[in-house]
């Protein structure tokens, strides 16, 4: 009996009264990711200094040329990538009120592991566009299993309907949200999250909220949550405004994905929001920029703080300079990140992928897919360091459990078709 309830899909097995649920629900071993020794060169990643005039910018997840172990693996997976002096452009004030609200989104509750379909919804809900949740998971997440929908795949689903667009970025502020609020832009926002009451055993998980409203005097917004609703009580409508997120809870959930946001608008807004947004967002190498300078100020505020690291750690990514990429993920790794940690980002998989350190990977991966393989983006980096270490076969089985959990997944296409064949 326990063997059968433990094969259930989780999204079943969580429905099932509690005394069944723990035979059924995947064990939780350990709360944190596996950790490192504290790295000695993470204090100088924070220190004071002048940054580098040049900038390099690095696509994650982007289409690999399969390294073997002794590779030169300090190249960029994008070939294409140079660098080059960048000045960076400077910020334009733009006023705001110290109050405002959307009207006119329709609030849906997420069905199993859909925040993100579920929200995007909610947001293309105020231009009057009418989606099913269903349908729209269907090509963010083809496998009900999946346990996550990056921003970027959000994006492209928005571009990919007639009359919207959507830009999806990193390193938000409140001032930001406040001015896509006030001028009537639809943002959504990726969090970590902590559930209330009942549902703390679940323990951290990675969340998308709709902020709709904003008030400097009372210090808060209002959100529309697909799993709470608009109340501090899972699944239930408390309160037609939204969900209270205070601003001292923004800063703090909000900083856990480095402030990631996607903002979505009609075709004929697209000047607005490029306005809105300003150039040192719109161009990667001052976003990047921004973020690592973020980044550092928020490590040396409190260096006790392993988001802050893991930020460091992606911003390095995005930079090409994955040496020190490595020692920020070592150091947050050393702090302790939750277990569920690269369900959601993947930085330190393409660090350690870069510095040749293909057994970390698999020891990430190997810990995050237990009892639940249904990540396509760690059996992606699994298949890479595998055929790193020369271990074809199962990078070829890593790969194609990639592509058939999302077949929309090109990396991992493009990565499997890049390895000898079987007899080859």
């Amino acid at each position: 009996m326990p063997s059968i309830l433990r094969s259930l899909p989780t999204r079943y097995a969580i429905r099932l009264p509690q005394p069944l649920q723990a035979l059924a629900l995947p064990a939780d071993p350990t709360p944190i990711l596996p950790t490192v020794a504290a790295p000695s060169a993470a204090a100088g990643l924070i220190a004071q200094a002048i940054p580098p005039p040049a900038v390099v910018i690095s696509t994650p997840l982007a289409t690999p040329t399969l390294a073997r172990q002794g590779d030169d693996t300090n190249e960029p997976l994008d070939p294409t990538a140079t660098a080059s002096p960048t000045e960076l452009p400077t910020v334009t004030p733009w006023p705001v009120p110290a109050a405002a609200r959307m009207n006119g989104f329709t609030h849906v509750y997420q069905e199993w592991n859909n925040c993100g379909p579920a929200t995007m919804v909610m947001a293309l809900s105020y231009f009057g566009r009418v989606y099913s949740q269903r349908d729209t998971a269907r090509v963010m997440r083809p496998n009900q299993e999946d346990r996550n929908v990056t921003p970027q795949e959000m994006a492209a689903y928005v571009e990919a309907q007639e009359g919207v667009g959507a830009i999806s970025r990193v390193g938000g502020d409140l001032n930001l949200l406040k001015r896509l609020l006030a001028n009537e832009i639809p943002v959504i926002i990726e969090i970590g999250f902590d559930p209330p009451g009942e549902y703390q055993w679940l323990g951290w998980y990675g969340h998308y909220l709709l902020p709709v409203a904003y008030d400097d005097a009372s210090r808060q917004l209002w959100v529309y949550d697909s799993w709470l609703g608009t109340s501090e009580v899972p699944q239930t409508n408390a309160d037609p405004n939204g969900r209270i997120l205070t601003y001292d809870e923004l800063e703090a959930d909000w900083a856990q994905f480095n402030r990631s946001y996607i903002v979505v608008y009609e075709a004929d807004q697209a000047a607005l929001v490029k306005e809105l947004l300003g150039e040192t967002v719109l161009d990667d190498a001052a976003m990047w920029q921004h973020s690592l300078e973020h980044a550092q100020a928020d490590a040396r505020q409190d260096e006790g703080n392993a988001f802050y690291w893991f930020n460091l750690g992606t911003t390095y990514n995005a930079l090409g300079r994955y040496e020190e990429a490595a020692v920020a993920f070592d150091q947050a790794r050393s702090i302790g990140l939750p277990w569920r940690m690269l369900w959601y980002q993947f930085g330190p998989y393409e660090a350690y992928y870069h510095t040749g350190r293909y057994e970390d990977i698999v020891l990430l991966a190997d810990t995050t897919l237990q009892d639940r393989p249904y990540l396509e983006e760690s059996f992606y980096y699994l298949g890479l360091a595998q055929s790193a270490l020369g271990d074809d076969a199962s990078a070829r089985a890593s790969l194609e459990k990639a592509t058939a959990l999302n077949p929309n997944f090109a990396p991992a296409a493009q990565a499997l078709a890049e390895l000898a064949p079987p007899n080859g």
